[in-house]
């Protein structure tokens, strides 16, 4: 892939506030104003380790994918996978093939399939990730709520509370104290003041409940990248404390009308995304893991789509991207117009 020089680094500038409703992401189409640049890094910072989030098992016999030589993997599963037959059919098998591949899983729980705008109990969650912890004894690194902040959307899901949230994180470590587990797993924004308030009031209800701090955070800062700016990275870095993980990250291919895949331009986009992601996560010491979303490309017809492969599988001039910065082998390879 030919290399493109990445536009200079501006921070806290006002954008246009675009929600994003599929898959996982908020999003802002916006424009930049005054500030500072990333000093560029050449190649994935040894302080932080890269993996893929997805949830499509075919990832793992993928030779583009086994190039890469990747630790760490994330998969969303529903926080009452073990007691449906289907959600537990699913994440057997992505876990069974990412253990054999050798991998440490980062589970991240969410809303039920079965019931998505119906939110459980702290007793009812305590229930069915306990029997979902048993059933994956190799698995110790979990989220309690996969974007806890990400609101409701009339008949199709419903997002918690942060009181509920640290209701819920408290019975994750309850269920399994020998586990890393992220507390608080959260979206950037437009404007930050919704999710600084999310983290204060998560926060204060850690403490009303005298449980333990998360050390871990999530955070998702998709609004940030993709249009080449890094104050919400920060600022959230700041407000969290503690380490934290970008369990989902990267550039977007599409997204409906706002980031068009026109004659591949969508393609190009996300690649030169993804190199700034590198740098962003270079640049903020807290950062000590991140989780490329995704791996598996969608068709056209899709609304969203940031997967590194196509649909088909085949490498997109982001997987190069990626591959380069793991110092990888065979990066090289012709990659898909698609």
């Amino acid at each position: 892939m030919q290399q493109e020089r990445l536009p200079r680094v501006r921070r806290r500038s006002p954008t246009l506030l675009l929600l994003l409703l599929g898959l996982s992401a908020v999003l802002v189409a916006g424009s930049s104003a005054a500030g500072h640049s990333l000093r560029p890094r050449a190649h994935a910072d040894a302080r932080y380790l890269t993996g893929i989030g997805d949830n499509n098992t075919k990832m793992f016999y993928s030779t583009y994918w086994t190039r890469l030589h990747t630790k760490v993997v994330r998969f969303v599963a529903p926080y009452d996978a073990a007691v449906h037959r289907d959600s537990l059919v699913r994440a057997t098998a992505f876990i069974q093939a990412a253990e054999a591949a050798h991998q440490r899983i980062l589970v991240a729980f969410y809303h039920s399939e079965h019931t998505p705008t119906r939110l459980p109990t702290v007793a009812q969650y305590m229930h069915d990730v306990r029997r979902f912890v048993k059933r994956f004894p190799h698995v110790s690194e979990y989220v309690s709520w996969d974007e806890a902040n990400r609101g409701n959307v009339a008949h199709y899901f419903s997002s918690p509370s942060a009181r509920a949230v640290a209701r819920y994180y408290q019975a994750l470590i309850r269920v399994c104290r020998s586990c890393a587990v992220i507390g608080l797993d959260i979206l950037d924004g437009q404007s930050l003041r919704p999710a600084l308030s999310y983290i204060a009031e998560f926060r204060h209800e850690i403490g009303r409940l005298q449980t333990i701090m998360p050390r871990i955070w999530g955070l998702h800062n998709y609004v940030d990248l993709n249009h080449y700016e890094d104050w919400r990275t920060h600022d959230l870095a700041r407000a969290l404390g503690g380490a934290v993980w970008l369990t989902e990250t990267g550039g977007i291919v599409k997204f409906a009308g706002a980031f068009p895949n026109t004659h591949g331009s969508g393609l190009r986009r996300a690649a030169k995304v993804l190199q700034y992601t590198f740098r962003v996560a270079s640049a903020v010491p807290q950062i000590k893991r991140l989780y490329i979303y995704n791996w598996t490309g969608a068709p056209p017809s899709a609304r969203w789509d940031s997967g590194i492969t196509n649909a088909h599988l085949r490498p997109r001039p982001g997987w190069a991207v990626v591959c380069r910065e793991l110092h990888a082998t065979g990066c090289a390879t012709r990659v898909s117009k698609t």
